[in-house]
């Protein structure tokens, strides 16, 4: 008999010896929707930001058109993240308690209430509507946090070892094409308004160009986000409880074999004598908290909450606020040479311009190399062309700032998102769905992804506070130390991350019990047994 078998169910071995079929394909797409919403409904905010601040926060005697208060923006961009971190936590733990499946369908609900949500208000003053629209993406980033673990465990328990990094990577994947809906949806819905509505410039007629249509926009676009949450529910339903879960943590090897034989459409047989075995010798039970689980796996959890952490300060710094890198370089025109709707159109379009260039292509990169080269060279090389790129756009910016060079700066800027999606934005997703024990993988996951919000928090926040002109901020701000030395700070963060990925450890073509040790524990337990018998007899 071989090895495989003598240590381990059958049902496990047939999963991670399973061709590529079908089901794969379902569950990349059903668990792949949930970050497609993901993304579009954490990135679209960026995109209403300048025209919130038009709408509600316009002086009609100053110069320039309003924009949203430091503390204002800080909450609306921020208050998102608050929610994933608490959802990656509590619903990774409950993952791990109550099963993935159960769990699965309340994260879906809860999204796509909370889009509705956003897109409603109490009241018509500025303070209502930004505290309805706070309450929302509060609640909203919280359904999103339990997406980050149960979407990863569930493909990872799902997949073959031979293409697992392949799948869970492309489930992240979908997370660019939500970025990518989020600017052409706002670049469709800002085209009709202003093809309807004809507004003049700010600088032209300041009342007119912010029309009260404009209103409509901002909650269109954000209530949008419920559609594809929506019409994934269904199938997320169908979907059955992985046999990882059923097997090694409920212990009802029968359930997972029936579940499994249907999905792979082959006989696997009831093994609840060799599962009541395992579990009469207690094998493999530490919890989170245990000297063994710090002594087996506690460097690689301080790898994958590190790495994470370090990888969303420079990637949320950047996405959430490349409209005001574009401004900063002329990309985009002053905002009282425009109208609201002007204005909506032309920050999309550049945002839609990087997602298409530099951020889809690496996500796909990840998808079709992770399990040739491995998850720890692609993390490595990202995190180092990262700050390489970092250090290209910060080293010469007062070049890439002059005009005629604006389009050179884009394309370096493109490059750092592309080596991010290529690189550790995608490999600190799939690697914690892939080291950790069945029991707990689930909660390590969202621990992981936690730590990686806790990052994108100080990178949204203290890059809005760091990256404002020493000499010249903002209304509303302090003076900062400005874009470039904002950049010289990310580019050294990405260097730390580079640092911190030699703890984490390589999955690539390995079975999840091999790499969590249950598959270890279960051979020293099988030789342990057989040395007592013998004594015994």
């Amino acid at each position: 008999m071989a090895r495989s078998e003598q240590q381990g169910l059958q049902v496990l071995s047939a999963l991670d010896a399973a061709k590529t079929q079908w089901y794969h394909f379902t569950a990349i797409v059903v668990a792949g929707m949930g970050f497609f919403t993901d993304a579009y409904d954490l990135f679209c905010i960026s995109l209403v930001t300048k025209l919130l601040g038009r709408i509600y926060y316009t002086d009609l005697s100053k110069p320039d058109p309003g924009s949203l208060p430091p503390s204002v923006a800080a909450a609306v961009n921020g208050v998102a993240f608050c929610g994933t971190l608490a959802g990656q936590l509590f619903f990774g733990w409950l993952g791990d308690k109550m099963g993935r499946k159960s769990v699965y369908g309340m994260t879906l609900l809860l999204m796509v209430i909370c889009s509705i949500g956003s897109g409603l208000s109490f009241a018509h003053t500025p303070k209502s509507v930004m505290a309805t629209l706070c309450f929302f993406r509060f609640w909203l980033g919280f359904g999103i946090g339990g997406d980050y673990p149960l979407s990863a465990t569930i493909m990872s328990e799902y997949a073959n070892k031979k293409t697992r990094g392949a799948f869970i990577a492309a489930v992240f994947a979908m997370q660019g094409f939500g970025i990518l809906a989020g600017g052409i949806v706002t670049l469709i819905i800002s085209s009709a308004f202003r093809a309807g509505f004809h507004e003049p410039a700010y600088q032209d007629d300041r009342v007119a160009s912010t029309g009260t249509e404009a209103d409509f926009v901002w909650r269109i676009i954000l209530m949008l986000g419920a559609l594809p949450a929506l019409l994934t529910y269904y199938w997320r339903m169908k979907m059955p409880e992985t046999a990882r879960y059923t097997a090694l943590v409920a212990k009802n090897a029968k359930l997972a074999a029936a579940d499994m034989s249907k999905v792979l459409q082959v006989e696997l047989e009831d093994e609840t004598e060799k599962m009541d075995e395992m579990v009469s010798r207690g094998a493999n039970d530490f919890g989170l908290f245990s000297p063994q689980f710090a002594r087996r796996h506690g460097l690689h959890l301080v790898g994958t909450a590190t790495t994470w952490f370090l990888l969303d300060i420079a990637f949320y710094s950047q996405n959430l606020f490349q409209k005001d890198i574009f401004t900063s370089i002329n990309w985009i025109p002053k905002a009282r040479t425009m109208s609201a709707l002007d204005e909506v159109f032309r920050i999309s379009r550049a945002q839609t311009l990087i997602a298409l260039c530099g951020t889809v292509p690496g996500y796909w990169f990840t998808v079709f190399l992770i399990d040739v080269v491995g998850r720890f060279a692609i993390q490595l090389m990202g995190f180092f062309m990262m700050t390489v790129f970092m250090l290209g756009l910060a080293v010469p910016y007062h070049h890439w700032t002059t005009p005629g060079n604006q389009i050179g700066f884009v394309v370096m800027y493109g490059f750092t998102f592309f080596f991010a999606n290529f690189g550790p934005n995608a490999t600190t997703f799939v690697v914690p769905a892939e080291i950790f024990p069945a029991r707990l993988r689930s909660t390590c996951h969202g621990i992981s992804a936690a730590a990686g919000k806790a990052g994108a928090m100080i990178g949204a926040f203290g890059f809005l506070y760091a990256a404002q002109d020493p000499h010249k901020p903002d209304a509303g701000y302090r003076p900062g130390i400005g874009v470039r030395n904002s950049l010289f700070v990310l580019a050294g963060v990405n260097l730390l991350g580079f640092m911190f990925t030699f703890l984490v450890p390589e999955a690539n073509g390995k079975s999840l019990e091999e790499m969590s040790g249950e598959a270890q524990d279960n051979e020293e337990d099988q030789a342990r047994t057989a040395a007592v018998q013998p004594s015994m007899a």
